[in-house]
């Protein structure tokens, strides 16, 4: 369903009320604890927003990318840890939708089951499409073992949408459903980081996990076109969304600030100076043009028009680029302040970092939009 960026989509009203509610109070917690927000997601699944990407016949709302992306965009103004959560359980469940069993997809409808990507490994680094994990067949079950360099909701998900190498097939991979309960399992190092502290983004290693045949998501071989035509989009549209909002909240904030602080000697606030205002003019229009570029990027999509992956592709390298300057400007602007975690600022500056290394990364996208200017294949 497509919405016109005039109007306010009813699952946008849906949202409101869990952002009042939930997440916008525990979005300090969630960050300096490192709590990962399960109470946002009961709230989500209960109203109705976990499925929101789900078929109607399967009890979801139906929507697609420009729903997922202004969802997450908004969830990231006030929590960027749980906007991170929301964008991999959307990007798994498109291939669920597409691959995976109608009883998951109801759960998943049903707001009942967290779903994530697990694609990410030590072997390949930010090259997501080429995993070194492996799948063996044992009778009619298959075995599983691999060292995952990073999950979103390790050890908090109800399942991981995995990628491995070929069972038997040619090609780079082929992807499964995997149970988050399954035996050989193991979140081997607890989260604590710079930012977005609150996804439970781990290393997970797999020793001998087994998994039925029929958790095989698509075909043996072909879990390369499952990355690049279903969850890509969705997941360059939304890691943007993500970086929109925390732009959003920096430049709110900074703006607040600046103009409830007064410089008594002066006998005026720090808005009164021109040269903190040229900042926050800078901070405004950098993050206007990427929610505009996000926008344009969905009707890309959306319309089948010729540049829509190209936008794909461009859309997470200048959101993430642009979200960690216009950051850096709200900590100057802000001054010492800005080092205190109650006017917040700092707390957007430190997740705009961490989402950039998210892959494909910043640098494997300039190397992608590169060769796509240059009418170079993307993958050799």
């Amino acid at each position: 369903m497509s919405t016109t960026t005039t109007s306010h989509p009813f699952y946008l009203d849906a949202l409101d009320g869990v952002i009042t509610e939930i997440i916008a109070p525990l979005a300090p917690e969630i960050d300096q604890a490192g709590t990962y927000p399960r109470a946002a997601l009961e709230a989500l699944g209960k109203a109705g927003l976990l499925g929101l990407i789900s078929a109607k016949d399967v009890g979801g709302l139906g929507e697609a990318h420009r729903a997922a992306t202004l969802v997450v965009e908004k969830i990231g103004t006030y929590c960027a840890s749980t906007a991170m959560v929301v964008c991999m359980h959307y990007a798994a469940t498109a291939v669920v939708e597409v691959y995976g069993t109608r009883d998951v997809r109801e759960a998943i409808a049903a707001g009942q089951h967290i779903t994530t990507l697990a694609f990410s490994e030590s072997g390949s680094r930010s090259q997501f499409w080429a995993p070194t994990s492996t799948a063996l067949s044992e009778g009619d079950a298959v075995r599983l073992d691999a060292q995952k360099s990073w999950i979103t909701s390790a050890g908090q998900a109800d399942s991981y949408v995995w990628s491995s190498l070929p069972l038997t097939a040619e090609g780079m991979s082929t992807m499964w459903l995997v149970p988050a309960h399954a035996s050989g399992l193991q979140v081997t190092v607890p989260f604590n980081g710079l930012g977005l502290r609150g996804n439970s983004s781990s290393p997970v290693k797999a020793e001998g996990v087994m998994v039925p045949k029929e958790a095989m998501l698509g075909e043996d071989g072909k879990g390369f076109d499952v990355m690049m035509g279903v969850v890509l989009p969705y997941f360059q549209l939304m890691n943007a969304a993500q970086s929109c909002g925390v732009m959003e909240a920096a430049t709110s904030k900074a703006a607040a600030h600046v103009g409830a602080t007064r410089l008594e000697h002066l006998g005026q606030s720090i808005a009164d100076l021109p040269t903190v205002r040229a900042y926050l003019a800078r901070m405004r229009i950098k993050t206007d043009m990427v929610h505009s570029f996000l926008l344009d990027s969905i009707d890309a999509l959306e319309g089948g028009r010729a540049d829509a992956m190209l936008r794909v592709l461009e859309i997470k390298a200048a959101a993430g680029e642009s979200a960690t300057e216009v950051t850096d400007l709200a900590m100057r602007v802000c001054g010492g302040a800005a080092f205190r975690k109650e006017v917040g600022v700092e707390r957007h500056f430190r997740d705009a970092r961490a989402a950039t290394v998210m892959a494909p990364t910043t640098d494997a996208l300039y190397d992608f939009i590169g060769k796509a200017v240059c009418g170079i294949p993307l993958f050799g």
